[in-house]
């Protein structure tokens, strides 16, 4: 029997050659997948350890420590438990003290952190000399403008009233070394309401006032233990356990990075499988239409067995053996390519840890192939050899059993039903579901072709009666060809996956772009810690002074939005715009009209105020400035007001560098008591203030045209209750009954930055807290009134929720109040090289620096981007396969059509016409299946779900690119055409030649 094997397939090499290259591309793909899936797996684990902030892999322990005046050595203590519970293989950790203090300024208080972090110095630039003895300390340059303290000052801080004052003298500035990395990205030594830690050498602590304290342990974690073999949550959990009992606090956001990871995993293992099984179903089928096709020479042989006394058995044994040998040869070469093909693709190799799992699923794959297409033969022989000898010696095969050909149809259908409905349900894939586009596909190509063979039939006919001979001859051929219907469901279903794999890969690439540019707002963006909004907006229209190249931004959150500031008169320059956002000058526009021209600035040493008091006691009043390069505040007291009309002088320090201060706010409180405090103002206290001016250049800082504009001025909401009149080129201060009451120091009036409240625009639906009362942004020192000038679909940066302001609107409204936030400079995609320096020799410090370019590559390194590749080589395989069984159609029917055409020619037939006729009949079910393969993918695509898998994450801010965009379906749908016509036009040419002859 084995020689026979072998001999029948040295005789039969074109039939085996078929079977072989079917054989080696399914196995190739097939074994690429789990090599492929592992590898990306890896390679997506490695882009979310990339895009995750430093805070997302810090693990911190704290705990609250009385030091006894000890703290180094208590320090040492806590390093050591901390590290005996922990029991991971990290790096060497940073430790350090904190302590939360308030900082006295005159009769208010600030909060405020004193600190020691090891290494503080190497991770700072200084101005002046790192901090060594107990006294000294170094402060932020941020904090020294809003203190208004440099090198030299002293600093006066109180833990408690028990425990007394600490001070210390600024011997240096700091300036943060890589503000965004993982030193700075603890908790415990973060600024607090703007104010940066002052740091200390750890002998500070010896105070007594400071032996109350907080030890803490910051460690990052090494990708190798996030991505390792460990159960790192179950691990994190009993560490947590273990130092609880020493009341020792675990802290860490590596929770939410290790779910990332672990969805993106199951992301490309899923997607490489859904694209795996749909390929291993489409080999079966060409494998079983092309031993269905090459059987025909095999009948011949398979008669003469039978009459020799073979049973049945060991003829299919020997239609088997023919066909396990391409198989096992095709998988045998196949496997091996697939492993290249793999690290073509990826550009690397799986994990040691997952290399057993690829290794498995590997042979399974493998093994699919194989068995799969050995089964489909068996069946495919086991119908053909069992007709009688007389049916096997006939030239022509017959029809065959319609009822089994409807039978198989109608499972198929059932099948794909199944999977469709499995597909559809939402639920992971543990059944027919994940072949579900290609069964559908495959559903689609079977019901056309029943009414292809019925269309082609009665066209045929009609045709012949009409004398329209090409016509007839080529549809009589294409519908009584045995195996058409399947050969053209074949190519629907390999144009339908190709179409589909090529739609995603591209809607995939357009996904991440428009993420990009949406997340970041602009092609790039810096961000910008340690500074403020006022010092922010200044550095960068200083660098940028014309105004085309780069914007100041904020990201801040409010109680109830997400905020993004930006400067609204650089907008339509900068920003990377989007229909989705809106009409790009719809901010802009309202904002320039809401906006009120700018006081006077406030430039001298000196301020004369003409007033007049009322009432029958005392009140002080204040004026708070804010300069408006630096944003540091100035406050210029005049005392406490005469009764009457008065003239009063007071000094400013601060102002007289240009451009100067611009007015924040007048506050009124009681007069001090003897130990400096100060209390709401006494009900029915009146201030009217007549005047204002400065010793200056432009001496005249408010006059009554000012002053005696009510849309100049708001009152405060927080505080004492104040009325307030302007008329008759005044203002008028006045404290009304219950102002006595108030628990706040102080009534306010504020310099109003614009008429009405603040224009935004918002995205999404208007936020709960909205629904019932007044618009509100609650975050810039007192709640402002705003006004939705737009509701849009989405915004940049805050996505589907969040509002957009004007940031010179909000940095006045804040004005010396600090809301927080992340500060950013948004550049235009044709902004200078030297723009970076421009801003830095401004003042700023720039953290990251991020292009839409180098996030749509690290988006891409995630798992979703890995499933669309591996989907599209998948497809390529698909129509690959269709060809080589569309070439193996047209060469088994290429002899039969040959002598028809021929004996026609010898009746009459013109050569152009047998001729055209040859051509016409396969090329029509190419057309038509690449027709049809095109509607396939849309009715696939419609019914399974779109082909681009979401964002790991979920970000679903923008709408998913239609992956069957007219110009990639044609496209696609072209090379397609190009690629069976390339095939039918080589397997017809020794019929052409015949017929020219």
């Amino acid at each position: 029997m084995f020689a026979l094997v072998l001999g029948a397939v040295r005789t039969r090499t074109a039939q085996v050659l078929t079977i072989l290259v079917l054989a080696t591309v399914a196995a190739a793909v097939a074994v690429a997948g789990p090599w492929f899936a592992y590898a990306s797996a890896d390679r997506s684990a490695a882009a979310d350890l990339a895009a995750a902030g430093p805070a997302e892999r810090l693990l911190t322990a704290q705990r609250g420590v009385n030091t006894q005046g000890n703290p180094a050595g208590a320090l040492q203590t806590f390093t050591g438990r901390v590290h005996d519970g922990l029991r991971l293989p990290v790096g060497e950790p940073v430790t350090g003290l904190s302590a939360s203090l308030n900082l006295v300024r005159g009769a208010s208080t600030t909060p405020v952190r004193l600190a020691f972090r090891d290494g503080v110095c190497e991770h700072v630039r200084l101005d002046g000399r790192c901090p060594s003895a107990p006294g000294e300390a170094a402060i932020s340059e941020e904090s020294a403008r809003r203190l208004g303290v440099g090198p030299g000052g002293t600093l006066e801080m109180q833990t408690s009233l028990v425990s007394g004052t600490v001070r210390v003298r600024v011997v240096a500035l700091y300036t943060r070394q890589d503000p965004d990395g993982p030193y700075w990205a603890s908790e415990p030594f973060r600024a607090v309401n703007g104010i940066d830690p002052v740091f200390v050498p750890v002998t500070a602590f010896r105070a007594k006032p400071l032996w109350t304290t907080t030890s803490v342990y910051d460690v990052v974690l090494p990708d190798a233990v996030i991505r390792g073999d460990r159960a790192l949550a179950a691990e994190l959990a009993a560490a947590d356990g273990r130092l609880g009992i020493e009341e020792i606090q675990l802290s860490s956001n590596t929770r939410r990075l290790l779910a990332t990871v672990e969805q993106d995993r199951s992301t490309v293992l899923r997607g490489v499988l859904t694209s795996g099984v749909q390929l291993v179903v489409l080999t079966w089928f060409a494998i079983g239409l092309a031993g269905r096709y090459t059987s025909r020479a095999r009948r011949a042989d398979a008669a003469l067995l039978k009459l020799r006394g073979v049973s049945r058995s060991g003829v299919l044994r020997l239609a088997w053996g023919q066909h396990l040998v391409p198989l096992g040869i095709g998988v045998l070469l196949g496997a091996p390519i697939g492993v290249l093909l793999a690290r073509f693709l990826i550009g690397g190799d799986p994990g040691a840890g997952d290399r057993p799992a690829v290794l498995l699923w590997s042979a399974v794959a493998a093994g699919a192939v194989l068995i799969g297409g050995l089964v489909v033969l068996a069946l495919v022989e086991a119908v053909v050899l069992g007709r009688p000898v007389a049916a096997l010696l006939r030239p022509a095969a017959g029809g065959g059993n319609p009822w089994w050909s409807a039978l198989t149809d109608a499972l198929l259908l059932a099948v794909a039903a199944a999977a469709l409905f499995q597909a559809r349900s939402g639920g992971p894939a543990v059944g027919v579901d994940a072949a579900a586009p290609a069964l559908v596909a495959l559903a689609v190509g079977l019901l056309a072709a029943r009414l292809l063979g019925r269309v082609a039939a009665r066209t045929g006919r009609a045709a012949l009666r009409g004398g329209r001979l090409r016509l007839g001859l080529s549809a009589l051929q294409l519908s009584r060809s045995a195996g058409a219907e399947r050969l053209f469901a074949l190519v629907v279903v390999g144009v339908a996956l190709f179409l589909t794999a090529v739609g995603g890969q591209w809607a995939e690439g357009v996904a991440r772009t428009e993420r990009s540019t949406a997340d970041l707002g602009a092609a790039r963006v810096l961000t910008v810690p340690g500074t403020n909004r006022t010092a922010l907006v200044e550095a960068v229209r200083r660098a940028d002074p014309g105004g085309r190249q780069a914007m100041a931004a904020v990201v801040s959150q409010d109680s109830a939005v997400r905020v993004l500031e930006v400067d609204t008169t650089r907008l339509a320059a900068i920003a990377a715009w989007r229909p989705d956002y809106g009409p790009i000058g719809a901010l802009p526009l309202a904002t320039a009209t809401a906006n009120q021209p700018e006081l006077p600035p406030v430039t001298g040493d000196r301020l004369s105020l003409r007033f007049r008091r009322d009432g029958p006691q005392p009140v002080a009043l204040t004026l708070t400035l804010q300069h408006e390069t630096t944003g540091a505040p100035v406050t210029v007291t005049f005392g406490v007001l005469d009764a009457g009309e008065h003239t009063v002088d007071a000094a400013v320090d601060g102002c007289a560098a240009a451009p100067g201060c611009r007015i924040v706010n007048w506050s009124l409180t009681s007069a001090p008591d003897q130990l400096g405090r100060t209390r709401p103002p006494p009900s029915g206290a009146a201030v009217t203030v007549r005047e204002l001016r400065q010793d200056a250049a432009e001496p005249v800082v408010l006059d009554g045209s000012t002053l005696g504009d009510i849309t100049r001025w708001r009152p405060g909401t927080v505080g004492s209750a104040l009325d307030v009149a302007a008329a008759d080129g005044a203002l008028r201060l006045i404290t009304d009954e219950n102002s006595g009451r108030q628990q706040h120091v102080g009534a306010e009036v504020w310099a109003a930055g614009t008429n009405g409240p603040l224009p935004v625009l918002l995205a999404g639906a208007l936020p709960e807290a909205w629904r019932y009362s007044d618009a509100l942004l609650e975050s810039y020192g007192e709640p402002a009134p705003v006004q939705v000038t737009a509701t849009v679909p989405a915004l940049p940066v805050v996505g589907r929720s969040g509002v957009m302001v004007d940031l010179d609107a909000t940095r006045r409204l804040a004005a010396v109040a600090d809301p927080g936030g992340q500060f950013q400079v948004w550049l235009a995609p044709d902004a200078r090289p030297g723009i970076v320096d421009a801003l830095t020799a401004a003042g700023l410090t720039i953290g990251t620096d991020t292009t839409a370019g180098q996030l749509a590559e690290r988006l891409r390194g995630q798992g979703p981007a890995a499933v669309v590749r591996f989907a599209l080589l998948a497809g390529a395989a698909a129509v690959l396969l269709a060809a080589a069984t569309v070439a193996v159609g047209i060469a088994a029917e290429r002899r039969s059509l040959a002598d028809q055409l021929a004996a026609l020619r010898r009746q009459g037939l013109p050569a152009r016409v047998a001729i055209g006729a040859g051509y016409s009949g396969p090329a029509a079910l190419i057309l038509a299946g690449v027709v049809i393969g095109v509607l396939a993918a849309i009715v696939s695509v419609a019914t399974t779900g779109t082909p681009v898998p979401a964002f790991t994450d979920g970000w679903r801010v923008l709408a998913t690119p239609l992956p069957l965009a007219p110009g990639v379906v044609t496209l696609g749908a072209l090379a397609a055409l190009i690629l069976f016509g390339l095939v039918g036009w080589l397997a017809l040419r020794p019929l052409i030649r015949g017929l020219r002859r």
